[in-house]
């Protein structure tokens, strides 16, 4: 239970953090979108960092189905944890997402509009997955203490040099369909994200599985 806990609150804690600075960030940004993604940005690194420094130790701290699939694929997750791990993980990001509605005087039930329904999107997806679960998987070889660090900083530069701006992610992607604000996305392109992730966490696991043998 304390597993599935921290896996639940840290996700809603997430979602409320990227929802929250995406809202905040665009209120502030007097319609610079470059400024709205900037503080985007950073507040989720910074989020990230520290739910991971401090909910580690109880879960591993994943808070994302496709780091859960891959630590199960690779014998470091048992199998009993992955399907609660997987609900936590969406039921935490979907109340995170309602939570932040509430903080900020919004409606609380929403779907997206905005649309991320291009080839290159889905095509990014991909790309950001492989990255990011390729440095969760080195870094927890080599550095493990850094890994809090490593995933900050490398979603921090997702969002910035992909075009899906990096929600590698399908819990995340999941809940982001019910905010119709600046985090949204338009809940008929939540299958082909998360097409593309899972796809990019088979792939990781295969290229694991190649280069680990003995």
């Amino acid at each position: 239970m304390a597993r599935l806990a921290a896996e639940f609150f840290g996700t809603m804690i997430l979602l409320a953090v990227i929802t929250g600075s995406g809202i905040m960030g665009e209120s502030l940004s007097v319609g610079n979108p470059a400024v709205a993604l900037l503080g985007n940005s950073l507040a989720t690194g910074a989020g990230l960092y520290v739910l991971i420094t401090v909910l580690a130790p109880i879960s591993g701290a994943h808070f994302n189905p496709v780091v859960s699939f891959m630590f199960w694929k690779i014998r470091e997750l048992d199998g009993r944890y992955l399907l609660p791990y997987f609900v936590s993980q969406i039921v935490g990001g979907v109340i995170g997402i309602w939570v932040t509605h509430l903080m900020f005087g919004l409606p609380i039930f929403q779907f997206s509009t905005k649309y991320r329904g291009s080839l290159g999107m889905f095509f990014s997806e991909f790309l950001s997955t492989l990255v990011l679960l390729l440095v969760i998987f080195l870094g927890s070889r080599s550095k493990k203490m850094c890994v809090a660090c490593l995933v900050a900083l490398a979603v921090m530069a997702g969002y910035w040099f992909t075009s899906s701006t990096f929600f590698v992610n399908p819990a995340v992607t999941i809940a982001r369909g019910f905010t119709d604000t600046f985090v949204g996305i338009n809940p008929q392109q939540i299958l082909p994200f998360i097409a593309s992730q899972f796809a990019a966490a088979i792939t990781v696991v295969v290229i694991i599985n190649l280069f680990t043998k003995d």
